[in-house]
């Protein structure tokens, strides 16, 4: 029996081969730009959310800034509450008569804002676990508040965060099977077409779940390379800066002047 089905496994792979390439182009399309479009959707909603208002702002800039946390909070608690499945036919069927889109279109546009939906959290967790003194020190050199956010907190939240940002990718490249609902032709719909045509629905499922496997492994690897070498990147402060000397000479200095 072992022999009889891994023969006919391999059957499988070397007959229907363009077919289960197709899926797995269509599928790393489908994660890929979902989730670097998700990425950008949670940047720069994360973003706001994580800004805080201080005294000096106008009543205007207060109430812009509570309606856009209102939105930007029924949009997350909707994608994050609902299955990805369920928002996928209700999108693509209730906009098909106005935009008359075609199949992958929706289904990067669904993956996307579903995927923003969470790296908007991601993000604003990220940027809540830096140090509030870094912020402090970059308002003390003059640093406006979208300067210290873009060239001192952002960095350091994102490589904070990037281990749950690559993680999305991994859950993009599995969830995205959920959007064979509205017929697109990913990995999942090719292995259901494949089952469908020859019957064997076991070896073909089994084909697909190491397809997926293979692929969700080759992504944490190269997650995992990008995110040592992010962590390898630590600023360094000269030696000439941090001796006690040179420190109390630059303390003199700044006296005199």
């Amino acid at each position: 029996m072992e022999s009889s089905f891994f023969a006919t496994v391999w059957k499988i792979i070397t007959t229907y081969w363009p077919s289960l390439l197709l899926g797995v182009r269509t599928t790393l399309i489908v994660a890929i730009v979902g989730t670097a479009a998700g990425f950008l959707i949670g940047l720069v909603i994360g973003g706001f959310r994580a800004v805080k208002l201080d005294y000096t702002a106008s009543l205007c800039g207060r109430f812009f800034k509570k309606l856009f946390n209102g939105i930007t909070s029924v949009y997350i608690g909707v994608f994050r509450g609902t299955p990805m499945m369920v928002q996928a036919v209700f999108i693509y069927y209730a906009l098909l008569s106005v935009i008359h889109w075609d199949k992958l279109t929706a289904a990067l546009f669904i993956i996307s804002i579903n995927t923003g939906a969470y790296m908007a959290e991601i993000i604003r967790s990220g940027i809540q676990s830096v140090d509030p003194g870094q912020t402090e020190a970059a308002r003390s050199l003059g640093m406006s508040n979208s300067q210290c956010m873009m060239s001192v907190v952002l960095p350091q939240a994102i490589k904070n965060a990037f281990p749950a940002i690559g993680n999305e990718l991994i859950v993009n490249i599995k969830d995205s099977s959920v959007l064979m609902i509205i017929s697109i032709t990913e990995l999942m719909f090719q292995a259901k077409s494949i089952a469908g045509t020859n019957y064997k629905f076991t070896e073909t499922y089994f084909v697909e779940a190491c397809i997926y496997l293979i692929l969700t492994t080759i992504a944490s690897i190269i997650l995992n390379a990008i995110e040592k070498r992010m962590n390898s990147r630590n600023i360094s402060i000269p030696q000439s800066d941090t001796d006690p000397k040179n420190m109390k000479l630059a303390s003199h200095r700044r006296t005199a002047k």
